[in-house]
Formats: C-alpha cells, sequence, structure tokens
C-alpha cells in the first residue's frame, strides 16, 4: 500500500523520505539479526540509495522507483522465514486504529512494512528482577565522579542554550542537565530500538496495558508522519521512550519543545530541543524555580519513626521543633516551605526531608532512588557537597519474592499486611513497624534482608 499524491501520479514527497529512510534501517537492524538476510538486503538497499543521490530533489523520485521499493518491503524478502504470522495478522488489523487516527496508508506501510517483533522488547517486558538493588549502589553510579565531570562540561559547553531555556521556562538548568545525565548520559547512549518496532510489539504481545500502549504507536506513527524525526534517528529503550531525555510519544505530544523555531520538536538529535522539552515538562508539573528538591538532615535521638510515612507534611520550621537539623547544622533558608521526611535506607542510613520540586521529579521517573539521584547530581554539578551519612550497608533491600515471603510471615503472626503481592504499600509498611514495636526493634518501616532474617528467627 504506497498511496499516490495526486496529480499525474507522483507520489508524496514527504511519504518518500520516510519509506527510503525506513528502508534502510530495516536492513541495518536485518543485518544485525538475520545474518545472511540482512546482507542481501542491505546491497539491495545501496543500490536502491545510489540511483536516488542522482535526483536532487526527492520529490521526483517518479512511480517506477518507489514502487521498487515498495515490492522488495511487502515481498518475500521483507521479512525472514521465521515471521509471526500473528504479528502480521495483527499489523493488518491495527491499520484500522491508525488509519482512524489520522495515519497515512504511505506511513503506515514505509514504519512497520518490514517490521517482526523485537524479541529484546518481549525478553525484558517478561523479566522479573531478580534482586533489587540498593539505593547506594544506584547512586553510586548515576551521580558517579564523571557523570558530575561531564554534566559540568555540559553546563558551560551549553550555557547560552540553558540560560535561555531557564528564562523561558523558569527550570533551574542544573536540575534539566542532571535529568539529560540520568536519562542517556548526556546523549551518550538513547537507546537501540526502533521505536516503531518496540512499541508495535508491546501493542501485540505485551499482557496488560494494550491501549496504552496501541495508543503510543498511533502517537509515534504520527510524530513520523509530522516530519519531526526520520525512522532511523527514532531510536530508543525497548518500552519506546526516546530521544535525548527519553519522552515517551505522549509526552512528547504534550510537552515537546522547538528551541530554535525550526518547527520541528527534535528530542532526538537536537539538544537545546530535548532541554528545552525537559524544562517545559517540569515546568507544567509544577517546578518551583530557584528553590531545592531536598535537604539531608540528621533526627535526633528517640525520633517517631512513624512520622516518615509517606504521608506527613510539616513546614520545615515544625521539623525543626521536632528536634531535626539539616546537615551541618545548617539553617533551612525558607523556613515555611512544606517537607516530607523520607528514610530510603531506613533509620541505619541518611534523612532528607523532601520539598515539593523532589515529587515533581517523580512525575519523570516516579521512583524515589531516581529523584533523589537527579536531585543530588543538579546539586553536584552545582557544586554542592555529596551526602554526609553513611547508608546501612548491610541491610540490603528485598526482592519481590523476599518481600512476599516477608508479607506471609507478616499475616502468620498477626501484623496484617493484606495480600501478599510482593510490593511493600503502606499497609505492609504499617505492618513492618507494628512488628518492629512488638520486637523492640527500631520503627521505622524498612523492609529489609535483616528483617525478614529477624522474623524467620522468631526474635
Amino acid at each position: 500500500m504506497i498511496a499516490k499524491s495526486g496529480a499525474g501520479g507522483r507520489y508524496d514527497h514527504d511519504s518518500a523520505k520516510i519509506l527510503v529512510s525506513r528502508f534502510g534501517h530495516i536492513v541495518l537492524t536485518a543485518q544485525r539479526h538475520d545474518g545472511k538476510w540482512g546482507q542481501h538486503m542491505r546491497k539491495a538497499v545501496l543500490s536502491i540509495a545510489k540511483a536516488i543521490r542522482g535526483f536532487s530533489d526527492l520529490g521526483r523520485i517518479q512511480a517506477p522507483l518507489l514502487v521498487s521499493i515498495g515490492i522488495v518491503l511487502s515481498g518475500p524478502l521483507a521479512a525472514p522465514a521465521h515471521a509471526d504470522a500473528g504479528f502480521e495478522r495483527w499489523k493488518r488489523q491495527f491499520w484500522q486504529t491508525a488509519s482512524a487516527s489520522g495515519v497515512t496508508s504511505a506511513t503506515y506501510e514505509a514504519a512497520l512494512g518490514g517490521i517482526t517483533p523485537d524479541p529484546d522488547t518481549i525478553r525484558l517486558m517478561n523479566k522479573q528482577a531478580e534482586f533489587v538493588k540498593p539505593v547506594w549502589e544506584y547512586l553510586e553510579s548515576a551521580v558517579s565522579e564523571k557523570r558530575m565531570e561531564t554534566g559540568r562540561r555540559m553546563l558551560a559547553e551549553y550555557s547560552e542554550e540553558l540560560g535561555r531555556i531557564e528564562r523561558r521556562f523558569g527550570v533551574d538548568r542544573e536540575v534539566v542537565l542532571a535529568i539529560w545525565g540520568m536519562e542517556t548520559n548526556y546523549g551518550g547512549f538513547k537507546g537501540e530500538h526502533y521505536v516503531i518496532r518496540a512499541l508495535a510489539t508491546l501493542a501485540y504481545a505485551a499482557p496488560r496495558r494494550t491501549s496504552f500502549w496501541e495508543q503510543e504507536l498511533v502517537t509515534a506513527l504520527q510524530i513520523l508522519q509530522a516530519g519531526h524525526v526520520t525512522p532511523q534517528s527514532m531510536e530508543g529503550s525497548w518500552a519506546g521512550a526516546m530521544g535525548h531525555t527519553q519522552f515517551m510519544p505522549s509526552s512528547w505530544r504534550h510537552y515537546s519543545a522547538d528551541y530554535d523555531g525550526d518547527g520541528r520538536h527534535d528530542i532526538w538529535t537536537s539538544v537545546p530541543d530535548a532541554l528545552a522539552s525537559t524544562a517545559n515538562y517540569l515546568k507544567q508539573h509544577g517546578w518551583q524555580y530557584g528553590k531545592t528538591w531536598g535537604y539531608e538532615v540528621d533526627l535526633p535521638t528517640g525520633f517517631d519513626y512513624s512520622l516518615a510515612d509517606g504521608d506527613t507534611t510539616k513546614t520545615l520550621a515544625d521539623w525543626r521543633r521536632l528536634g531535626i537539623r539539616r546537615t551541618g547544622d545548617r539553617a533551612f533558608p525558607r523556613p515555611d516551605d512544606r517537607a516530607e521526611l523520607l528514610l530510603p535506607a531506613g533509620a541505619g542510613g541518611p534523612a532528607f526531608l523532601m520539598l515539593k520540586n523532589f515529587f515533581v521529579i517523580k512525575r519523570y521517573n516516579n521512583a524515589d532512588a531516581y529523584a533523589l539521584a537527579v536531585g543530588h547530581l543538579a546539586d553536584r554539578i552545582r557544586g554542592g557537597d555529596a551526602f554526609q551519612a553513611a547508608w546501612p550497608r548491610n541491610a540490603l533491600p528485598l526482592s519481590r519474592e523476599q518481600t512476599m515471603m516477608l508479607q506471609t510471615l507478616l499475616n502468620r503472626k498477626g501484623f496484617d499486611v493484606g495480600e501478599a503481592d510482593g510490593l511493600i504499600g503502606p499497609a505492609t509498611k504499617r505492618g513492618i513497624r507494628a512488628y518492629q514495636r512488638a520486637a523492640g526493634l527500631t520503627p521505622d518501616g524498612y523492609a529489609s534482608v535483616l528483617l525478614l532474617q529477624s522474623i524467620q528467627s522468631g526474635s
């Protein structure tokens, strides 16, 4: 299905570019994964590309050349012998959904015509984590010396652009850089999956959230059709996050920005567009310019750890009246700011009072460790200090299987945590605290291997 543009039987200029670019991407992918098939396909596309270079304007490509490309894409060589028949049926059926959203047949065929399910996406979507990385190991990797050094270099290199972005969106430049560093190591690795293929695989095979993946795929096709990116540049993660700062297509639609005014929101190859898009995302979720994300604090002896419940918020002045002090006995610059107490590794590790900007960062990635790393990396790029308190390296976190075991044991002992689902929510934390009080332990609600061992031993 290759669509003509109308008068004179010429083929649509943008569709031709998409088709030719996608053809090249298919060949490179095939060569990587399908051996000799990819080698034969590469010879074919090189011959076609050589012919195309003879034209000064892609719009002059006539029907015979495009039909030749279409035949190669849709004919016997379009997929290796082990092509998934169910996936081919799904593509034919999904065309109705894409078409209803304004995707043309030319765009659809060019983007999806030659792809097969992405094996990495299938493997990773079904993967269950065997262990959980401790927060201190995560931070050591995320806020490494090299990443801080690169961040400071990027701060200088993009000083002009970051200044304009900061003024336009009211988001501190260091946090924008930190997200860039966290997501792709400042563009060093943006993912190696063709986003259309990854999202099509998820829409076809994911056991959950089918409608979500379908909508993300439709949006990605619309992005291609509008010319914001070429198919070979539309690479990202196995789950469809893309560009320098790893936007999902729906996030791109709502929050992407055009820094340089060229009409394209190019988060894939334009660093300024990507950084402006990230700043806009944070702005739209309530970023407070000139304010920090949180403070490392010291807790007094005998502190009531039930206040670190994920719900209790107080002003910094009120927390100070409870005996909490900022590390180094520094003052809180805005005592009326409201904050929540977070203990990422329980009572034995560092403690933090988290402000609104911390939770804005979590809108980007809803993990405490991620938001803590972004905030800390931003501070270190700015010249701030390392965290002061030591991490309790013997208090390893639980895997999901171990968490289910802990929940089962707590329920058996009368500390109701609800269903043993392997997820640590408010009910599980309440049950842990109740057990800890009964056992004479510090009731911090932290689920660790040490706690599980304590329950198993009956102590």
